[in-house]
C-alpha cells in the first residue's frame, strides 16, 4: 500500500483553481451529499463547527468515497498537537487560522512535518493511525511530508503587515484570507464588503501570487467570487453548507407564505 497523493496540494503547484465548499454540519448523511456535488474540496470546519477531531476523522473518511472531491480541515487553533491529531486522522491538507507571523507560520510548518534533514524543521510526532492506514503503509513516515499541504489564514491588520513573510516562509503552499474576521480588525466589523477590506484583499491576492505561493478566500456573492478568481486567488470557496441551507429554506418558506390568505382567525369552536 501505497502513501495517497494529494491532488490539492499538485493542483496549487500547477496553478490550477480549485473551487470548493465550505462545510458545517454534522453527520455522515449531509457530508456525502456535500462531497458528490462536484467541488474540488471540502472543508472539514474545526474551528467554527461542532467537530472534535474523531469528528473530523469521520468526514474524512466518508469524503474519501469521492476521489474527485480533496478533504481538507481547518484546526481551531494554531497548536501543534492539534495539527498532529488532524494529520492523524489522515487529512493531508490542514487550513490554521489566525496566523500573524512568519514565526507562527513556521510552527505550523514545523507541526506538520516528520523530522527529515529537509530543512522544515519537523517536530510532528511518529504513529500508526489512519494516515498511515494503521502502519498498512510501509513508506509513510518517508513520504508524508513532500505530500502534506498547508494553508495558513491571514485575518488581521497585524497578519496584512507581515503578508510578505508569511507568504515566503518555507513550507507554507497557500496563503487564505478570512474576510469576516479581517473586516472586523480594519475597523469594519460584520462588512467585508467595505471598500477599505476589499482593497486589503486585493492587495493581499496580489503580494501572495508575487511571493509564489496561491492565494484563498471564501466567498458567496459570485461576482465577487469571481473578481478574485481573475486576481489570481487560485482556491475559492464558493459557498457555505449551513448558509446554503437556511437561506434556502427561508427563501421557499416565504414563497409559500406571502402568496396565502390574510389569517382570518381559528376555526368556529365546535357545538360540543
Amino acid at each position: 500500500m501505497q502513501t495517497p497523493a494529494n491532488p490539492f496540494k499538485q493542483a496549487l503547484r500547477e496553478q490550477r483553481t480549485q473551487i470548493g465548499l465550505w462545510f458545517g454540519l454534522g453527520g455522515s448523511t449531509a457530508t456525502e451529499i456535500c462531497a458528490g456535488a462536484g467541488f474540488d474540496w471540502l472543508l472539514i470546519d474545526g474551528e467554527h463547527a461542532p467537530f472534535g477531531v474523531a469528528d473530523v476523522q469521520a468526514q474524512a473518511q466518508v469524503i474519501a468515497g469521492y476521489p474527485a472531491t480533496h478533504a481538507i480541515a481547518r484546526v481551531p487553533v494554531a497548536d501543534a498537537v492539534l495539527i498532529k491529531q488532524y494529520l492523524d486522522t489522515g487529512v493531508q491538507t490542514l487550513l490554521v487560522p489566525m496566523v500573524n507571523s512568519a514565526e507562527q507560520a513556521a510552527l505550523c510548518v514545523s507541526a506538520c512535518h516528520y523530522p527529515q534533514d529537509d530543512g522544515l524543521g519537523g517536530m510532528r510526532g511518529m504513529a500508526g493511525a489512519r494516515a498511515s492506514r494503521w502502519g498498512r503503509i510501509g513508506n509513510y513516515a518517508t513520504a508524508a511530508n513532500a505530500l502534506i499541504c498547508l494553508l495558513v489564514q491571514v485575518e488581521t491588520r497585524e497578519a496584512l503587515a507581515n503578508l510578505d513573510a508569511i507568504a515566503q516562509t518555507p513550507g507554507v503552499d497557500g496563503v487564505f484570507i478570512g474576510p469576516a474576521d479581517l473586516s472586523a480588525s480594519l475597523g469594519h466589523v460584520g462588512h467585508p464588503d467595505h471598500p477599505v477590506v476589499q482593497a486589503a484583499i486585493e492587495d493581499a491576492i496580489v503580494r501572495i501570487r508575487q511571493a509564489g505561493k496561491a492565494p484563498g478566500i471564501l466567498c458567496t456573492d459570485e461576482a465577487q467570487a469571481r473578481r478574485y478568481l481573475a486576481l489570481g486567488a487560485l482556491f475559492v470557496a464558493v459557498g457555505l453548507d449551513t448558509q446554503i441551507l437556511a437561506r434556502q429554506t427561508s427563501a421557499l418558506a416565504k414563497r409559500f407564505k406571502t402568496d396565502l390568505p390574510a389569517d382570518s382567525g381559528p376555526p368556529p369552536s365546535s357545538a360540543y
